[in-house]
């Protein structure tokens, strides 16, 4: 391993941290309108109660919501549920819990600050979530050695230290409103179809009204799903610079050959393959793994450059 570094690191932004910000401006307004669409019907019920309240407690309290997902307590109880993840096992943490400490002790940082989650898995995998928690695979655990899974810490920790993790939250957080109105409107629109092949059949003019219907409900749903298609793109192409700097970060961290030596177990798994066409590219959540290692190759060679 190499040296410790000089001084303990802290979060701080970047330019990455904050480029990774960019799909936002493509989500709020979206977000925005979906939760004015949402408050319609809500507003219809609290009515018929007697309970009046304006439409814009509803973005507060959604943005206030946003400002929970970052307390360490309430990520280990609603994010890792959401994740799909569990708590390690005595096997599991007799194994991650040592490599971890050595980590954040190596990061000048109490370890107990962050959350180790598994997700199970057969991918070597890994990944920072929120503010508090690092998730990593079933089968990470089983198949990288403590080095490499040191690695695969370092890097993650890293996306912490960077903010890297507050823009992945945020984007999921206000993508929640526009997702649960493309699939009320796609669903609203194949209950209009069948009404329309049910009951108004008998009837030309109501039959094209029901198709008229559902074709404006199909389009207003698919904007929004382009819309979060846009957004994951523009995510996905900001998102390598914070996988760079990241990797960057662990080398001065000390675990840069321990972290190249896990990209070349994803390599020689399969994984980590270079993106062919824009699509591809414009899907790929993490650059190719071969450039990875080689520009941490190249750090490793030049360390005067970081």
């Amino acid at each position: 391993m190499e040296s410790t570094p000089p001084c303990a690191p802290r979060r701080a932004a970047n330019f990455s941290s904050l480029a990774a910000l960019t799909p936002l401006l493509v989500l709020l307004p979206f977000s925005l309108i979906s939760l004015r669409l949402i408050w319609i019907p809500l507003n219809a019920v609290l009515n018929l109660f007697g309970i009046s309240v304006t439409f814009w407690l509803l973005p507060v309290v959604w943005v206030a919501g946003a400002g929970v997902l970052f307390v360490r307590f309430a990520q280990t109880l609603l994010l890792t549920p959401a994740l799909g993840a569990r708590a390690l096992t005595v096997e599991e943490s007799s194994v991650a819990q040592p490599v971890w400490q050595e980590v954040a002790a190596a990061a000048g940082i109490d370890p107990d600050k962050f959350v180790l989650r598994v997700i199970d898995a057969d991918e070597l995998n890994a990944f920072a979530c929120g503010g508090h928690l690092v998730v990593t695979t079933s089968f990470s655990l089983r198949h990288l050695g403590p080095r490499e899974l040191a690695g695969v810490f370092a890097h993650e920790l890293s996306h912490h230290l960077g903010l890297h993790t507050v823009s992945l939250t945020l984007i999921h957080w206000f993508s929640l409103p526009i997702i649960a109105l493309a699939r009320v409107g796609f669903a609203v629109k194949n209950v209009a179809r069948a009404a329309t092949d049910s009951f108004v059949a008998h009837s030309s003019a109501l039959t094209a009204l029901g198709r008229v219907v559902s074709a404006v409900l199909t389009a207003v749903s698919w904007i929004f799903l382009i819309v979060l298609y846009a957004s994951d793109a523009v995510g996905n192409l900001v998102g390598h610079r914070s996988e760079f700097d990241a990797d960057q970060r662990s080398v001065r961290l000390g675990y840069g050959r321990e972290l190249a030596s896990a990209l070349n177990t994803v390599i020689a798994h399969g994984g980590g393959q270079r993106s062919i066409g824009w699509r591809q590219r414009l899907n790929a959540s993490h650059p190719p793994a071969r450039t990875r290692v080689a520009r941490i190759e190249a750090t490793l060679r030049h360390p005067s450059g970081i």
